[in-house]
C-alpha cells in the first residue's frame, strides 16, 4: 500500500520535472541575455507589470482556479460545470481590466503609453488563462499532457526571446511578446488534448456548482493576495525608496534561487495530488512523515549549496550593474525553502478542504513582511526586502506546522531542522561580511558539510526509498 503511494508521487514528480526543467532551467541560462540586452529600468518595468497582474488575478476572478483544481480532483464532479464556471469568471475579469485600464489611460494615470496598455491586457489574459487551464488539467490528472505542453511553451518562449532581443532588437516589447506568445501555445495544446471546448456550456446554469466552487475559492483570495504580498510586494517598496533601477537588480536576484524553486514547484504540484488522494490523519505507514523529512532534507542541502555558489553563479549570470544582485540571493533562497515547506503542509489543508487556514497563516506572514519591509528597506535598501521575505515565509511555515497537528500526526526532528536553518543564516551573513574569498569559502564549505552530515540519515533513506520504489 505504502509503495503504491510512493510510486504515484514519484511518477508525477518525474513527469512534472520534465516540464519544469524545460521551462525553468533553460530560461535560467538565458539570464545573461536579459541582463546584457535590457537595462535595469526596463527589467524593473516588466517586473512591475508582472507583479501587478499577480495581485489583480485572484481578486478579479475570485481565485476560481483554486476551486477548479480542488473539485477537479474529485473524479465524479461535473467537468462541464468546472470549465464553464471558470471561463465565465475569466471573461468577466478581462472586461473589468479593459475598462479599468481605459479609465487610467484617459485620465493620464497610466503614463506608459497605449502600446504598453495593450501589453498589460495581453499579459493579464495570458496569466489568467494559463492558470485556469493548467490547474484544471492537473486536477483531472493529465500530468503527461501538462509536461509536454510546458516543454512546447518553453521552447517557443526561449526561441522568441532570442529572436526578438537579438536579430530584431525589439527590446522590452520583444521581451513582453515572447513571454505572452509562448505560454499561449501551452493553452492551445492543453485545450485540444483535454477536450475542454466540448465541456464548455456557456448557456447552462450550473448555479449549484458555481456556489460550491466559489465557496471554496473565496477564502483563498486572501491567501493568494497574502502570497503575492510575501512574494512581490517588496518590489513596490523597493521602487518607492530606491527606484525602478534598484528594483530591476533586486528582481533579477531571484534567478539563482529559481534553481531551488524548480524543485519546490515540481514537488508541490505532485504533492497536491498525493495529499488529497492518500490523506491519512494518523499517517499509519509513515508516508507523510517520511516524505516531509526527505523533502526538507533535499531543499535544505540545495539551499546551502546555492548560497556557497552564489558569487560564482552571479559572475556567470549577471552582466554589468546586475552583478550586485548576489547580495540578495541567499535570503531569497531561504525564503523559497520555507515557502516550499509551508506549501507542503498546505497540502493537508487542501485535503480536508480547510481553505480558511490557508488564508489565516499566509495573511499573518504578509503583515510581518510589510512591517519588516517598511523598517528595513529605508535602512539597508533591497537587502532589507530580501531578509523580510525570508522571515515572513519562516513565520508562515511555523504557523502551518503547528496548525497541521489538528489534522495529521507528523513525526519530524524539529530541533535538528532548526539548527540547520540557523546554519543557513550564518552562511548568508558570512557572504555579506567576509570579503576575503579564501576565508569566505573556509567558512561556507564546512558549514555546508555540516548540514549534509545532519541529514545523512535522511539522505540514505531517501536514496534507498527511490531505488526500492523504482525496482518494484
Amino acid at each position: 500500500m505504502a509503495n503504491g503511494k510512493y510510486r504515484y508521487l514519484l511518477k508525477n514528480v518525474g513527469l512534472l520535472t520534465l516540464s519544469n526543467f524545460a521551462t525553468k532551467l533553460l530560461s535560467f541560462f538565458l539570464v545573461p541575455l536579459y541582463t546584457s540586452v535590457l537595462t535595469t529600468g526596463e527589467y524593473g518595468t516588466y517586473d512591475l507589470f508582472n507583479t501587478t497582474v499577480g495581485v489583480l488575478l485572484p481578486i478579479l476572478t475570485l481565485n476560481v482556479q483554486e476551486g477548479v483544481l480542488r473539485f477537479a480532483l474529485d473524479k465524479d464532479y461535473d467537468r462541464g460545470a468546472l470549465v464553464t464556471v471558470g471561463v465565465r469568471y475569466i471573461l468577466s475579469s478581462l472586461v473589468i481590466v479593459c475598462l479599468g485600464l481605459s479609465v487610467l489611460c484617459f485620465t493620464g494615470l497610466f503614463n506608459f503609453g497605449i502600446e504598453y496598455a495593450c501589453l498589460f491586457v495581453l499579459m493579464y489574459f495570458t496569466q489568467v488563462v494559463v492558470g485556469f487551464v493548467t490547474y484544471y488539467v492537473r486536477g483531472i490528472a493529465r500530468i503527461t499532457d501538462l509536461s509536454v505542453s510546458s516543454v512546447i511553451a518553453s521552447a517557443v518562449t526561449i526561441t522568441l526571446n532570442v529572436v526578438f532581443l537579438l536579430p530584431l532588437h525589439m527590446g522590452l516589447i520583444g521581451y513582453f511578446l515572447a513571454n505572452i506568445i509562448g505560454p499561449l501555445t501551452q493553452v492551445v495544446y492543453l485545450v485540444v488534448r483535454s477536450h475542454m471546448c466540448g465541456d464548455l456550456h456557456l448557456l447552462s446554469n450550473y448555479s449549484t456548482q458555481r456556489k460550491e466552487v466559489v465557496a471554496y475559492s473565496k477564502p483563498l483570495i486572501a491567501n493568494s493576495i497574502a502570497w503575492w504580498v510575501n512574494n512581490v510586494s517588496d518590489r513596490y517598496i523597493v521602487i518607492f525608496f530606491c527606484g525602478v533601477a534598484a528594483n530591476g537588480i533586486y528582481s533579477v536576484a531571484s534567478k539563482i534561487p529559481s534553481v531551488l524553486n524548480i524543485v519546490q514547484s515540481v514537488f508541490s504540484q505532485a504533492w497536491t495530488l498525493s495529499s488529497v488522494k492518500d490523506f491519512d490523519s494518523e499517517d499509519k505507514d509513515g508516508f507523510f512523515s517520511n516524505t516531509y523529512a526527505a523533502y526538507s532534507c533535499l531543499l535544505t542541502i540545495i539551499c546551502s549549496g546555492l548560497i556557497v555558489a552564489d558569487k560564482f553563479l552571479a559572475g556567470f549570470l549577471y552582466a554589468n550593474e546586475f552583478y550586485s544582485a548576489w547580495r540578495y540571493v541567499p535570503w531569497l533562497t531561504i525564503a523559497i525553502l520555507f515557502g516550499a515547506l509551508a506549501g507542503y503542509l498546505g497540502g493537508f489543508f487542501t485535503a480536508v478542504r480547510d481553505s480558511k487556514e490557508f488564508s489565516r497563516s499566509t495573511t499573518i506572514g504578509a503583515v510581518v513582511n510589510i512591517f519588516l519591509n517598511i523598517i528595513l528597506v529605508p535602512l539597508i535598501g533591497p537587502l532589507g526586502a530580501a531578509i523580510a521575505t525570508a522571515v515572513c515565509y519562516a513565520v508562515v511555515w511555523a504557523i502551518r506546522l503547528m496548525r497541521s497537528r489538528h489534522y495529521i500526526q507528523l513525526k519530524i526532528n524539529i530541533r535538528r531542522d532548526l539548527f540547520a536553518y540557523v546554519i543557513l543564516g550564518l552562511q548568508s551573513s558570512a557572504l555579506l561580511f567576509v570579503d576575503d574569498l579564501l576565508l569566505l569559502y573556509l567558512i561556507l564549505g564546512p558549514l555546508f558539510l555540516l548540514i549534509c552530515f545532519l541529514y545523512l540519515c535522511e539522505l540514505k533513506t531517501f536514496v534507498n526509498k527511490i531505488v526500492s520504489t523504482l525496482r518494484s
